[in-house]
């Protein structure tokens, strides 16, 4: 009887599990951008003409998805600390980081848990974190409570959605 409850208690969450693999990132990477490039593990493409990049290693579970915004170096301070706020308040699911001098938007998560509607979902907010940058800051409509002194006006917030192309 304990057996059978505790199999009744874990099964929900078996359903629940993913397998992203490489393979699959391929076939919705190809299916939702305009051009694409690479190879399983290491994929070019682009949206509306902005560039993103998604880097896998199956070995460690691991996947980004990045986009280039703009030369670090040319940030003035009230960029930078506008963008560290978004990233407590308004980026969401993905930051705003710097690496080998590049301003970028980045999406970092476990690779095999994600789900189809996560990995586009993650597109779509490096995506709007790419070109809210200096604006709005913001990833989606959606913003984590909290104060932000330059809080977006209603008629600036992202009203537009990505609308992915049919395969």
């Amino acid at each position: 009887m304990r057996q059978l409850q505790l199999l009744l208690l874990i099964l929900p969450f078996l359903g629940f599990s993913q397998n992203m693999t490489n393979d699959k990132l391929q076939e919705i990477y190809t299916s939702i951008s305009d051009s694409i490039n690479g190879q399983p593990g290491g994929w070019q493409f682009h949206i509306k003409e902005v560039p993103l990049i998604s880097i896998t290693d199956e070995n460690h579970n691991r996947m980004r998805i990045i986009s280039p915004i703009a030369d670090s170096n040319s940030l003035n301070e009230e960029l930078i600390k506008a963008a560290l706020v978004a990233n407590f308040h308004t980026a969401l699911d993905v930051k705003y980081a710097v690496s080998d001098g590049v301003l970028w938007s980045v999406f970092i998560h476990p690779l095999k848990e994600l789900s189809e509607h996560q990995v586009k979902d993650a597109v779509s907010q490096v995506y709007y974190a790419n070109i809210n940058f200096g604006t709005t800051f913001t990833s989606t409509s959606l913003t984590f409570p909290g104060s932000i002194n330059n809080q977006p006006k209603e008629e600036e917030k992202q009203k537009e959605k990505i609308e992915f192309k049919k395969s």
